[in-house]
């Protein structure tokens, strides 16, 4: 019988009803983690396409300074740094609002946006190490995901804890770009790896058990619309939980 954590079994569903329900679950999780992946993919290839291409000047041109040659942000590298924000407020706010191919299409656009942002990892941390974090990353995520899928165990207790840990992860970044504390940086990034691993866990299962209640009443293109905005939520635990690791793990260019 399915079984939701929030919700309990599916209320008078016979073995023929409950296994229809099970397969329309999977495929909607799958479908979910479809839109994840190939938002993480596109994320990547332009990260990596602009960051070992000529377009590296646009956003990052080499500058004498006082130290020796640099790369220095351009007006467009801060616009892509802060763009992503506006992707998500509007996905996030305006999803009812949104029709199907809208938010899809906003989608694709918000994870090249922030493949636009993630260009300076490159600069500073080595391509080797950029790809075993992601590794790493990957592996957390998926068994993190897992559990959140699987267990019994209500995980909405977490949520109130979680969202004040992420608060407290944005007051501490934005505080430490003026202290630049080694110390400040290295907590952030232990307390981001604990919140985004939580997060992943307790939005796995929020859309597990969503699914219940939407499965019957939102039809085809409702499901297709809020898979996208699910998708959204995972794909940004990933991108977090990644550059925290980063944070922790990455080996840094010499010349960075």
């Amino acid at each position: 019988m399915a079984y939701s954590p929030q919700f309990g079994a599916y209320p008078r569903a016979s073995a023929a009803t409950t296994a229809v329900f099970d397969a329309g679950l999977r495929a909607y999780m799958l479908r979910v983690y479809n839109w994840m992946a190939s938002g993480l993919l596109l994320t990547g290839v332009i990260a990596f396409a602009i960051a070992h291409t000529s377009l590296i000047n646009a956003f990052y041109p080499l500058v004498q300074t006082q130290y020796g040659l640099a790369h220095h942000p351009t007006a467009l590298a801060m616009i892509a740094i802060f763009a992503p924000l506006a992707f998500v407020l509007v996905l996030s706010m305006g999803v009812s609002k949104l029709s199907t191919r809208a938010a899809q299409a906003l989608f694709w656009a918000f994870c090249a946006a922030m493949g636009a942002s993630l260009v300076n990892i490159f600069l500073v941390y080595t391509n080797a190490s950029i790809v075993r974090v992601f590794f790493i990353t990957a592996a957390t995520f998926g068994a993190t995901s897992l559990y959140g899928y699987t267990t019994k165990a209500d995980l909405s207790r977490m949520g109130s804890f979680l969202m004040m840990g992420l608060f407290g992860i944005i007051i501490a970044s934005l505080a430490n770009m003026f202290f630049q504390s080694t110390a400040l940086q290295f907590a952030v990034s232990i307390i981001g790896v604990v919140v985004f691993t939580g997060l992943t866990a307790y939005d796995t299962q929020r859309i597990k058990a969503s699914y219940l209640q939407f499965a019957y009443a939102e039809g085809t293109d409702g499901a297709n619309k809020r898979s996208v905005y699910d998708a959204l939520s995972l794909y940004l635990n990933f991108i977090n939980l990644f550059m925290m690791l980063l944070q922790l793990l990455g080996n840094r260019n010499s010349s960075s």
